[in-house]
């Protein structure tokens, strides 16, 4: 949640928020919290869950005004599912001057050490990094990874400024309900998630 910066009286934009756990949160810390999902059984928890406003829409044409945000954030999510240069010109449209975009996401690593045949994460490099892309997944999901180098030239094409990305590390003796994700020991020396924060120019 730090990475968002003080939420407080900001209108802050959930992507792809499923049951809206975080919108809800934000809005606990007075943010003006909205949040966006595709699905509408995914917004019947949501509203179930908490009082925030609600957005039946896709991140590729998000149905709200130009600048109308000071913070758009996504926990993997549509910043994951949807094509990524549909969704960072979306994200930018979205923002004010100086908004930012905060997104965690899948890293690379994760697939390119992937061993398809025996379904398990390995330390070895399996997958080329160059031309990495669209993944698919039995159960219908996708995700979407580009070079860090095309995120980069992606952000600056849209006015949008790298202010960091932090590449997380599994602590000592943590704990998971993802146990299908990456093995906790892998996670300690690699990075499995990635979380970009980036500004408007």
């Amino acid at each position: 949640m730090h990475a968002l910066g003080d939420v407080r009286g900001r209108d802050v934009l959930e992507l792809g928020c499923g049951a809206a756990q975080w919108s809800i949160a934000l809005a606990g810390d007075a943010a003006r919290a909205v949040g966006l999902d595709v699905s509408i059984g995914q917004l019947r928890h949501a509203r179930a869950n908490g009082d925030v406003p609600l957005v039946l829409g896709s991140a590729e044409a998000v149905p709200l005004r130009d600048a109308s945000f000071d913070v758009v954030f996504c926990d993997h999510g549509a910043m994951s599912f949807c094509p990524p240069e549909r969704t960072v010109a979306e994200c930018a449209r979205l923002l004010r001057p100086g908004g930012r975009l905060v997104f965690c996401k899948t890293t690379a690593l994760v697939y390119l050490t992937w061993d398809a045949t025996r379904e398990r994460q390995t330390r070895t490099l399996r997958v080329p990094y160059f031309g990495i892309g669209r993944f698919a997944f039995d159960e219908g999901t996708v995700d979407h990874q580009v070079p860090y180098g095309e995120w980069i030239r992606l952000f600056r094409r849209n006015g949008l400024v790298v202010e960091d990305l932090i590449e997380l590390q599994a602590p000592a003796g943590a704990t998971t309900t993802y146990v299908d994700f990456v093995p906790r020991a892998w996670a300690r020396k690699w990075p499995a998630e990635e979380i970009w924060v980036v500004r408007k120019s």
